[in-house]
């Protein structure tokens, strides 16, 4: 079965490029387009300028741990298309992360400070009962 949250038909990817928002950055390029859903689906893309396939897909997988470590900053709804530049060959984490982490800030898609984060990284009743008590010097 595939992904949902995997972008993969090309009038999507067309009518990202033609009618969304695009934010460049040192490693990366950013495009952005609500999709009118309750989830985030994305891509991550590295053609052939980027280098051989070996360094096509270091360059994937350095821009998709970049996204994971954000992902529950970013706002729901919102179709991302993640491009890799020339630059990124032979760069490390550490410094993809922050050119993404920019990207997406000034791509306007960062959640309100408010809005609490959803999935794995939300907090259970029980969860927050025990960290309470563990903070007033109680179980350890």
């Amino acid at each position: 079965m595939l992904k949902k949250t995997v972008l993969r038909d090309k009038r999507t990817f067309t009518a990202i490029y033609n009618k969304g928002k695009s934010v460049g950055d040192k490693y990366i390029v950013l495009f952005v387009k609500k999709n009118g859903l309750p989830y985030n689906r994305f891509a991550f893309l590295a053609s052939k300028k980027v280098g051989n396939s070996v360094t096509r897909n270091r360059a994937k997988r350095l821009m998709k741990e970049s996204y994971r470590a954000i992902r529950e900053s970013i706002a729901d709804g919102y179709d991302l298309l993640f491009i890799a530049r020339k630059e990124i060959c032979g760069k490390k984490l550490a410094d993809v992360k922050p050119s993404v982490e920019n990207a997406v800030k000034r791509a306007g898609v960062r959640k309100a400070r408010g809005e609490r984060p959803t999935g794995e990284a939300r907090k259970t009743e029980g969860e927050r009962q025990t960290s309470a008590v563990r903070k007033a010097g109680g179980e350890r």
